[in-house]
């Protein structure tokens, strides 16, 4: 079910709802903390990368268990879907409601080259692209959060796809310290 976008809250601080977004998303926007979404995802990038500087090169080549994604390819997937949702985001919230196809995140990982780039580079990629998004989210009138469009078949709304960027990184760097053992300090 769609919901109406003049009922939709326009407020990045307000945590979005069902079915403002896909369920399958729910666990990213409840992980996020409460507050304004662009501060969270200025502090949380800082994090994030503090964290991520933190893992040493040698180890940014191993995964928990075999078949699973390295420490280097879960930083290039978390880049990638990234970009992926500030561009459903820019595309919505400047009032374009083409729909938008998904994207195969087991396809797309091993196509990254992820595993034979240097660990500095998809650091350096992480981080620009984290700028780009704030500029992005920063950019959006009060009326822009509200609005909304289709994306892998669901409807989402702009305020929604923000607090999915940030708990998609939330989610995964939870990940890489309770499944990977990364236990950097002051994680």
């Amino acid at each position: 079910m769609a919901p109406e976008a003049d009922m939709l809250d326009t407020d990045p601080a307000v945590r979005p709802r069902l079915p403002e977004f896909a369920e399958s998303y729910l666990d990213y926007v409840t992980a996020v903390p409460d507050g304004d979404v662009r501060i969270t995802l200025e502090r949380e990038g800082e994090r994030a990368l503090s964290f991520y500087r933190r893992v040493a090169p040698e180890l940014a080549g191993s995964s928990y268990a075999p078949g699973k994604w390295t420490v280097r390819e879960v930083l290039s997937h978390v880049t990638d879907a990234e970009r992926v949702f500030a561009y459903r985001a820019l595309r919505f919230g400047r009032g374009d409601a083409t729909p938008l196809a998904g994207f195969d995140q087991e396809t797309w990982t091993p196509a990254s080259h992820a595993n034979a780039r240097p660990w500095e580079d998809l650091l350096d990629e992480f981080r620009v692209v984290r700028a780009a998004t704030l500029h992005l989210v920063r950019s959006f009138g009060a009326e822009d959060w509200a609005r909304t469009g289709v994306a892998s078949g669901w409807t989402v709304s702009v305020r929604a796809l923000a607090w999915i960027v940030a708990g998609h990184e939330l989610h995964h760097r939870r990940i890489l310290i309770e499944r990977y053992g990364l236990r950097t300090p002051g994680a």
